[in-house]
Order: structure tokens, then sequence, then C-alpha cells
């Protein structure tokens, strides 16, 4: 059990505001199971809670790791920074439009029930991005996508709390830079918010009319194995889902993060040459002429599938997925993704990028 010390101003004579943990095991707290330990650690269940932190002596100087659902970060080491765990709750439909349903979800809430949910209340429209790990705060900084929809097609807005100053500010969605696995939260220098600010709230926008989005291949081929050839927004739900249960393993039972690499962008003349060599490359080309290809299918191209470095290894029904075996250190799942990308490299002179933080 963590060592646990009440600090901050007391209200009316009751109990403290601010609880800090400390020695904090964060093997639960990321979905790669890998070991790790918070020197300290604050759970932030409300605005207020950042602004004691940021108005603490002590605290609101030093350094901050922000941590969600740790679905997305590869823990190399112990993290020294005060971690601030974000359990910040909450979701309603806010208004709607004559053209979209606007939803308000705080940062703690698990996306996919988030996306479970939005359905429930009859506003379609995040049905395609079912089964995505992680929390609704993480889903703008990683900008989360999957069959033919990001975020950034469906994000109105994020509420967030400056971190030196405590100020909260509401974003428009087009000011977030979302790009591919990308957003201005992950970007640092002049311009980026990554360590300056924290999402609390996310704002979404389910279009009216809704369309649905059925261009993907495993999706065209679940309209012809059941014969619906106009699925509802939860039949699109629940294909999703059993698409990915198909590929991809359960976090709570095989410690992964999800795709480990983004799927590289290539130029039309550098694919016809990959082609020219490797006639069977999956490859999907772009609205702006570029090429986007599938880094599954060049690391399985190369023969990664099941091969391992200690306790990580690569999945085998997944080449784009790496796995904790039990007792992997994340120096190990550095270590083996460094080898993929020097083995694609050598083979296709592409470089790949890991999606997931390392830390």
């Amino acid at each position: 059990m963590p060592n646990t010390r009440d600090e901050g101003p007391r209200l009316n004579g009751g109990p403290a505001t601010l609880t800090i943990e400390e020695g904090v095991n964060l093997r639960p707290y990321n979905s790669f199971g890998l070991p790790a330990t918070a020197q300290r650690l604050v759970r932030i269940r409300q605005e207020a809670d950042l602004r004691r932190v940021i108005d603490h002596p002590e605290l609101g100087l030093c350094p901050k790791f922000v941590l969600g659902g740790g679905s997305n970060i590869v823990l190399t080491r112990d993290v020294e920074a005060l971690v601030l765990k974000m359990e910040i709750m909450g979701r309603r439909v806010i208004e709607e439009r004559d053209d979209a349903w606007i939803l308000e979800v705080g940062a703690g809430e698990v996306w996919h029930d988030v996306v479970r949910w939005s359905l429930e209340q009859g506003c379609p429209g995040l049905e395609n991005l079912a089964l995505i790990p992680g929390t609704a705060g993480a889903a703008p900084v990683q900008n989360i996508g999957a069959y033919g929809v990001e975020l950034k097609d469906r994000l109105e807005a994020v509420d967030v709390v400056d971190l030196v100053t405590g100020r909260p500010v509401r974003l428009p969605a087009s000011v977030c830079a979302l790009g591919y696995r990308d957003s201005v939260f992950k970007q640092t220098g002049f311009g980026g918010l990554a360590g300056k600010s924290v999402i609390t709230r996310v704002l979404l926008r389910c279009p009216k009319p809704w369309v649905p989005h059925l261009s993907y291949l495993d999706l065209e081929r679940k309209m012809g194995e059941t014969g619906i050839s106009a699925p509802s927004a939860m039949q699109i739900f629940d294909w999703v889902c059993q698409i990915r249960q198909a590929k991809l393993p359960d976090p709570r039972q095989i410690g992964n993060a999800g795709s480990f690499f983004k799927n590289p962008v290539v130029t039309e003349e550098q694919c016809r040459d990959i082609i020219g060599r490797d006639p069977g490359i999956v490859h999907y080309p772009m609205p702006d002429g570029t090429v986007k290809l599938a880094a599954g299918w060049l690391i399985d191209a190369c023969g990664w599938k099941g091969k391992s470095v200690g306790g990580a290894a690569v999945y085998e029904r997944q080449a784009l997925v790496l796995v904790n075996r039990g007792e992997a250190r994340g120096a190990e799942v550095v270590t083996l993704a460094r080898a993929i990308q020097e083995s694609v490299y050598g083979r296709f002179g592409i470089r790949l990028e890991p999606e997931p933080v390392i830390v």
C-alpha cells in the first residue's frame, strides 16, 4: 500500500483537501503492465484539485506527469515527476442543434464507455471509435482514430487548465492542431502545450444527419457476411468490437498499448518503388496524393510475428502490436521496438514512428 499524507488548506476546520500518495505502484495504471513507481501521485477528481496542486508551495513548482488510462505509454523507469492521475468523471448531452448533438465528457471517463453511452442517448457518430483503450481526456492528445473516423472529425472543444497559472480555458477544436496521432497537447516548444496544460473535459460533436462510415475492408466484409447493407450505428459499433477483439489482445489479459507504430505516409513515387519490389504491400491512397502504408504488413514482412526480447514480444495475430508476456520491463519493449525499426528500415527504407510515449 502506498503511503498517503494530507496537505493543503483546511476548510472550516474540516479535513485537508489534497491527498498525496507516495511510492505508488504504476503497474495497474498502464495497459502494458510494466513495473514502475510514482514517487508522488495526486488523484484529480475535479478542477479544484488541480488548483490546489498549482497553489501548493512545493507541488506547484515541481514537474508534472499527466496520467489517464495509461494505454499509450511505455514506462521504462520510475516517475520522479508528480503524477496527476486524471479521474474527473461525468457525461451529458449539453446541447442539441439542428446540425449536431454536443456531448460533454469528463477526462477520466473510459473512452469505450463514452462511445456506448452516446449511442444509448441516441447520438450516433462515435461508433467507429469503439473499443479504443484509454480515457476521454487522452483521446484528443493522440487524436485517436479507427475505421475511417478520427477524433478530429468529432471534436467540438476541450476544457484545459494551465499548469502554471491554474487558469481554465476552453479551446475550440480548430486550435488543437489535430493530425495523424498528433495534437498540440503532444507538441513541445513554441505553441505546444505538452507539459503546460491538462485536459479536464472534452466536448464531442455528433453530426446530423448521421452518415455511416463503411469504407474499410473489414466493415465491408461484415456487410457481406451478414447481408446487412444499411447497418445502424449500434450494428457498426458491434462489428467494430468484434473486429478489434479478433485482431487485438485484451490488455486485461495480455499487457499491450494497442498499435505500437504509426502507419507511415510516403509519396506516390516511394510507394511505386516499394510495390516494384514487394507487390503485396498493403497501402491506402490519401486525398492529398500521398500513400499510407500498413505498418503491420511491413513488420510482418520482416518476419517479426511471435519474436521476443525478454518478456516483450510481437503479437502472433497482429504484428503491429507489442505485448507483455508477463514479466516484461519497459527497456525490453523499447529494445524490441528499436530492432523492428532497424529491420523495416533496412528492407524498405522506411522509419517507423512509435505511437506510445516512452517515459
